[in-house]
This record gives structure tokens, C-alpha cells and sequence, in this order.
């Protein structure tokens, strides 16, 4: 054998290794893309029920919102009806109020007027007993001078 045929014969054997060697990890590679493939098909499977299911809760779903907006719609009639209610109470008592300060300046002057009048008579009444008294008095001394002065 002659040198370039045992090169050749390495080189041969060193490929066959190589060979061996890269497919294992493509033999490896082939189960992953199956197990992948399997997966993917699974999911297609799984997705197409997934899919009606979803449907059927947004459709759910549409009509309870659907029924929130009637309820909505209820509830706003009955909050203008509520403000109609307290606009007309708030105009009631404004004129409620309007009236109680008629009737209290209406009662309060001349109440006023009695009221000043009876202190006025009362003063007058305390001030001419007052007067009566001390002209009660002054006569007393004059009398009791005159009598010291006679005596």
C-alpha cells in the first residue's frame, strides 16, 4: 500500500466518522421537529373549540352590557326626575324663606312698636314715683326745719 492510498484510506475513515458524528444530532433534531409538529398540531386542534367558546362569552358578555345600558337608561330617567324633585323643593323653600322674613317684618315691627311703647310707659311710670318720692322727701326736711327752727 502505498502512502497516498493509506491518506486516501484516513481520509475515507475520518469522513465515515464525521458522517456518524453529525448524524446523531440531526437523528435528535428530527424528534424535536416531531414533537414540535405534534405540539402545533394539538394546538390547532384545541384552538378551533377555544375559539367558539370565546365567542359565545363576548356574545355573553354584549348582552349583559346590553342590559347595563337599560339599567343605565333607568337610572338616568330616575336621576332627572330626582332633579326635577329638588329644583322644585329648592324653589319652595326659597320662598318659604321669602315669606317667613315677610311675615317676621310684618309681625316684628309693630311688635317693636308695643314693646317700646310699654318700656316708655314703664319709665315714665318709675321716673314720677321716683319725682314722687323725692318731693316726699323734700317736704319731709322742710317740715323738720320749720319744726327745729320754731322750737
Amino acid at each position: 500500500m502505498s502512502p497516498l492510498e493509506v491518506a486516501g484510506l484516513v481520509a475515507a475513515i475520518a469522513f465515515a466518522v464525521l458522517v456518524v458524528a453529525l448524524a446523531l444530532p440531526i437523528l435528535k433534531l428530527r424528534h424535536t421537529v416531531d414533537a414540535a409538529t405534534r405540539a402545533m398540531s394539538d394546538v390547532a386542534d384545541q384552538t378551533g373549540p377555544l375559539l367558539t367558546q370565546v365567542n359565545g362569552t363576548i356574545g355573553n358578555v354584549n348582552t349583559a352590557l346590553v342590559q347595563v345600558h337599560t339599567s343605565l337608561d333607568g337610572v338616568n330617567l330616575q336621576l332627572a326626575r330626582l332633579d326635577a324633585i329638588t329644583n322644585n323643593v329648592q324653589h319652595i323653600s326659597t320662598n318659604v324663606a321669602n315669606l317667613s322674613t315677610v311675615v317676621s317684618a310684618a309681625a316684628a315691627n309693630p311688635l317693636v312698636k308695643v314693646a317700646a311703647f310699654g318700656y316708655g310707659v314703664r319709665k315714665a311710670a318709675a321716673n314720677r314715683r321716683q319725682a314722687d318720692e323725692d318731693k316726699a322727701v323734700r317736704s319731709e326736711l322742710r317740715r323738720q326745719r320749720k319744726v327745729r327752727r320754731s322750737s
